[in-house]
């Protein structure tokens, strides 16, 4: 099972806000209730479902539009 997450884009370093926006699970009938999580959270998730964690990077074009890239 592999659960795909990505940094939020408007938390700034030291800010106390979870950091991460889960995309979508795959290769389980797992339910996530939040939106965005804090990465203890989502290590603690991966460890009791067996997880892998699959962190995707995002970059910007040059018309200020972000790609997800895996």
């Amino acid at each position: 099972m592999k659960i795909f997450v990505r940094e939020r884009r408007k938390v700034d370093e030291g800010e106390k806000k979870p950091r991460f926006r889960v995309v979508g699970v795959s290769g389980a009938d797992l339910r996530l209730y939040v939106k965005h999580m804090r990465k203890k959270e989502l290590e603690q998730v991966a460890a009791a479902t067996g997880a892998e964690i699959v962190y995707l990077k995002a970059e910007k074009d040059g018309q200020g539009k972000t790609t997800v890239l895996v």
